[in-house]
């Protein structure tokens, strides 16, 4: 079962990129006492993620922010070295938390992962939107096929806070 609004986020580390290089970063660093607007994408660069959904939060940022938003976060099943790519060439970097998922533990854990191996892809995440607050889950959405941001894009996030 995935989880649901309400629930508190499970404990997992990401790896994000700084300054020295790959580093860890668990759940609670990203979430405790804060409100984190995070959406995952089945991959960085894939068509769907990187043309129609990272856009959207990347122009909406400040309004999101204006909504007392304290961060924007995107996760994916990538390694962290792609994320950093990703970042950088979205113009994503330095607005947008990039949190890399690379063997999927937090899709996993969260009950969010898509079997994408019939394509070729392995284990990725769904896409999904949530609001959390201070580790808790107090919106969300899933997309109901991953080559859809519809549910899940920065206007219906906004729309919601």
């Amino acid at each position: 079962m995935s989880i649901q609004v309400g629930d508190k986020l499970p404990a997992a580390t990401f790896r994000t990129m700084t300054a020295e290089g790959p580093a860890p970063k668990t759940t609670e660093e990203v979430f405790k006492g804060r409100k984190v607007v995070l959406f995952a994408v089945p991959g960085a660069f894939t068509p769907t993620c990187h043309k129609n959904h990272l856009p959207g939060f990347i122009s909406h940022l400040d309004a999101i922010r204006d909504k007392g938003v304290d961060a924007v976060a995107v996760t994916a099943v990538n390694d962290v070295f792609v994320m950093d790519a990703w970042a950088k060439s979205s113009g994503g970097e330095g607005k947008i938390e990039f949190l890399a998922d690379g063997s999927a533990e937090f899709a996993k854990a969260t009950g969010l992962e898509l079997d994408a191996t019939g394509g070729g892809l392995g284990i990725r995440s769904k896409r999904y939107a949530m609001i959390v607050e201070d580790g808790t889950v107090t919106w969300m959405a899933v997309e109901p096929a991953p080559g859809q941001a519809d549910a899940t894009s920065a206007d219906v996030v906004l729309g919601q806070l």
